[in-house]
C-alpha cells in the first residue's frame, strides 16, 4: 500500500527521488479515493522497483494541495525527476491507470 507522505518529506521522496513518481491526493471521506486505493496498491506491487507510489491526505497537507493546485480528490499526479508530466482528476481503472502513467512517461 502507498505510503502516505507528508509536506515534511515530499522533497526528499517525490523531487529527490530517481524514480517516477505517482502521487495521489487523496481524502478520507472521498468515495471516489477509496475506490481508487486498491488499483493503487496493485499498481505499486506490479510495478515495484520501477515507479514510487505515495499518498497525500488533501485534509491534512493543505499546502501541498495549494502548491500543486489540486482543487478535487482523487487528484494523481505522476513526477519524473521532480517535474509534473501528467495529471488525472478522478478515479481510474487499472487499464486507465496503465494508459494514464505510460502516456506521462512517454510525454
Amino acid at each position: 500500500m502507498a505510503e502516505r507522505i507528508t509536506a515534511e518529506n515530499f522533497e526528499s521522496n517525490v523531487v529527490g527521488n530517481s524514480l517516477p513518481v505517482l502521487v495521489d491526493f487523496y481524502s478520507d471521506s472521498c468515495v471516489a479515493c477509496k475506490k481508487i486505493s486498491p488499483v493503487l496498491a496493485d499498481y505499486e506491487e506490479e510495478h515495484e522497483g520501477s515507479i514510487a507510489v505515495y499518498k497525500v491526505n488533501t485534509g491534512y497537507d493543505t499546502e501541498l494541495s495549494e502548491k500543486y493546485g489540486v482543487q478535487a480528490n482523487p487528484t494523481l499526479i505522476l513526477f519524473v525527476n521532480g517535474e509534473e508530466k501528467a495529471r488525472n482528476v478522478g478515479a481510474l481503472s487499472p487499464m486507465a491507470l496503465d494508459k494514464f502513467v505510460e502516456g506521462g512517461l512517454n510525454s
